[in-house]
């Protein structure tokens, strides 16, 4: 019992407990076989009664019924009252799953409990995977003839009820929280900032006290001078550049600032000639792909629409500062440069952004006639307008028509407290993990027995720049290697898996070509053999980063791939190719291996090493965490880039000169003789 509390009703509900017993010998060994655990939301609400206690009501639901519910009191003054109420959500969270065999995803509480218990909202993220949605008392209730009745007037078991129904309603297919994408294009990220992930004193411990120092101190600048900045970029989720973004707002929100993303309402046809271009500049695309006189001009009247509809108009994002619009605007993607002439046309003044994200065959397009001549004409036409031209640090990336001192380098980051990188206990690895197999058996592919089996793994879109064939032969040759030399060891499993986008269309045709090389190419491996194509759900990607044995990224071309970084976060040993921002992840020897593109017997004697070489294995999983760099961090990213806005709001003339932000940024606040 907590100090200065009292309980009222406990919870009553019970469950069978033959089930109850299966699923905890199950959840002893974390095992990722058998069913997953039922799905159950909450409303939290705690009412101050009077000016001695506080009436705290934990009500739990599945998606249709209410199902139980808690009620407790506790008393004023208490001492650490807040802390007090924060542990006993928590405990009774953490007991009710336990001896249920059920898995809360999500709870609703009024913001003036985050606000009362500041730390509630983030530890049940961090601590217990529960998405916490904090709603204003004015938005917790529904229809008309609801709000007649005033939120104070209502019990507190009725608020909770209340909020648990909201819980419901702000999730979608696969248990995800609803993408909103509002007025003029706006990204709502974190369901309109309701998800309270993290605090900034959790962002803190991310990095080093330096990058954290900068940070606080250009936030602070960007901040007082009330500066704007909208970004740009094709799509709100699915890839790489959205899950930048989402970061990015997430931590500025925390830090007080005003940025905006948007994106344009998607047309039919338009994707596939983004996506062909995208092929075209990474030169993996087909024989006959070319970006023609009309595919230019739809993808002109597909922005100049959204432009006037949302964006350039008065009030809108490109309309000019004085005016409300954006005082910096940041086009974040080469499916959109159209953008950048509209953007100087409202604000001739204003700064412009521009950030490529693809590994670009400099080569080919500096050769005249080729598709990338045709496809970088069209780009740089368009990119040259803007101030600064953002690239991956990868050498010769970027055209020489490129200015280099317009060139800027920042690497891809990753939010290490979001669902694909966050810590998780084992019984939650171990619920994503049946997830991820059920998603196995739902289409046919061998399932992971974890922890029975291991399994080597590479996350990637199903595209034809990623390796994957290459990822097959490595393995089949693996196979080959280890049956000969020990016929009697445990054979690890291949999984091959990874989200898709919606403006991704290449993936099908990926994934049959992938299973055809299957079925002909290694028919004896296809037991041991998963290739999915993941649902929305980051946390099931988290786990089966978590336990794979060894992670692989065998691209051909590459803009930077985050998942590097990600994996050694983990402690996981990564083989990768040098392409691309691949090599700039990797301590070759140390951390993983680095391998010529296509080189299918180097990876399987690498893959040979590591399976049967403890101390090897051992040696690279101790040095790995430590080498992921603050750059590739949200928090890392943010600082460089909100000092890069400063710089160019404060003078217009202001350069990056070819060099990477974070350095600039070090320099200019004095920080660059301090250790990292």
């Amino acid at each position: 019992m907590y100090a200065s509390a009292s309980s009222i009703h406990s919870f009553q509900r019970r469950i069978s407990e033959h089930q109850k017993k299966k699923w905890q010998e199950d959840q002893k060994l974390a095992a990722w076989s058998g069913p997953t655990s039922e799905i159950r939301y909450t409303g939290i609400t705690a009412k101050k009664v009077d000016e001695q206690s506080i009436h705290l009501v934990i009500a739990v639901r599945d998606a249709v019924y209410p199902l139980d519910f808690l009620e407790h009191r506790f008393h004023i003054p208490g001492e650490d009252l807040d802390a007090n109420i924060t542990d006993f959500i928590l405990e009774q969270f953490r007991k009710y799953s336990l001896s249920h065999a059920e898995k809360f995803i999500g709870t609703c509480l009024p913001t003036e409990l985050t606000e009362m218990c500041p730390r509630l909202a983030s530890r049940l993220w961090l601590e217990l995977d529960v998405m916490p949605l904090a709603v204003p008392q004015h938005d917790a209730l529904g229809g008309r003839y609801d709000q007649e009745i005033p939120w104070e007037t209502r019990d507190a078991d009725e608020q909770a009820e209340y909020l648990a129904m909201k819980c419901v309603r702000l999730f979608g297919p696969n248990n995800i929280p609803l993408l909103q994408v509002g007025f003029r294009g706006v990204v709502e990220v974190d369901s309109g900032f309701m998800m309270h992930l993290a605090t900034l004193d959790d962002y803190k411990g991310t990095v080093s006290e330096r990058t954290w120092m900068a940070l606080e101190r250009v936030a602070e600048q960007v901040r007082d001078k009330k500066i704007r900045i909208a970004i740009f970029s094709a799509t709100p989720q699915g890839g790489g550049v959205a899950l930048i973004r989402h970061a990015f707002l997430r931590l500025s929100k925390l830090l007080r600032l005003d940025v905006q993303w948007y994106v344009p309402q998607p047309r039919s046809g338009v994707f596939r000639i983004t996506k062909m271009n995208h092929n075209i500049f990474q030169g993996v695309a087909k024989p006959d792909d070319y970006l023609t006189a009309e595919n230019e001009e739809q993808l002109r009247r597909w922005v100049g629409v959204n432009s006037e509809r949302s964006w350039s108009c008065p009030g809108g994002p490109l309309d000019h500062p004085s005016n409300g619009g954006a005082h910096i605007v940041v086009v974040d993607d080469p499916q959109l440069p159209d953008l950048i002439p509209i953007a100087k046309e409202k604000a001739p003044d204003r700064p412009v952004i521009f950030r490529s994200h693809i590994q670009i065959r400099v080569d080919l397009a500096c050769t005249p006639r080729t598709p990338q001549a045709r496809s970088w004409d069209w780009l740089w036409y368009r990119a040259q307008h803007a101030d600064v031209f953002i690239s991956h640090p990868i050498p010769d990336s970027v055209p020489p028509t490129v200015p280099r001192e317009m060139i800027g380098h920042s690497p891809a980051s990753t939010d290490l407290l979001d669902g694909l990188n966050k810590e998780m206990v084992d019984s939650d690895v171990a619920y994503y993990g049946r997830l991820f197999n059920q998603w196995c058996r739902e289409t046919g592919m061998p399932t992971i027995d974890y922890p029975n089996d291991e399994y080597f793994v590479q996350i990637a879109r199903f595209d034809p720049s990623k390796g994957i064939i290459d990822v097959l032969d490595s393995y089949r040759e693996f196979h080959r290697r280890l049956t000969q030399a020990k016929p009697d060891s445990k054979i690890p499993k291949l999984l091959v898996c990874g989200h898709g986008s919606v403006d991704d269309p290449d993936a099908s045709e990926m994934f049959d070509t992938v299973m055809d090389h299957i079925h002909k190419a290694m028919p004896h491996l296809a037991d041991k053999i998963a290739v999915i194509r993941a649902k929305p759900s980051d946390q099931v990607l988290n786990a089966v980063l978590s336990k794979a044995k060894v992670v692989l990224q065998l691209s051909t071309r590459e803009g930077f791939e985050i998942k590097v970084s990600e994996a050694l976060h983990k402690a996981k040993p990564v083989i990768v190719t040098d392409v691309g921002g691949l090599p700039y992840q990797v301590v070759d020897q140390e951390t993983g291996f680095i391998v010529k593109v296509r080189d299918t017997d180097r990876v399987a004697e690498c893959l040979y090493d590591l399976w049967t070489d403890a101390d090897l294995y051992r040696r690279m999983q101790e040095k790995a965490p430590g080498s992921v760099s603050d750059n590739v961090t949200t928090v890392g990213l943010v600082s460089s880039w909100l000092h890069m806005i400063r710089k160019l709001v404060e003078e217009h003339s202001w350069k990056p000169e070819n060099r990477l932000l974070s350095d600039l940024m070090f320099e200019d606040l004095g920080l660059a003789s301090i250790s990292a």
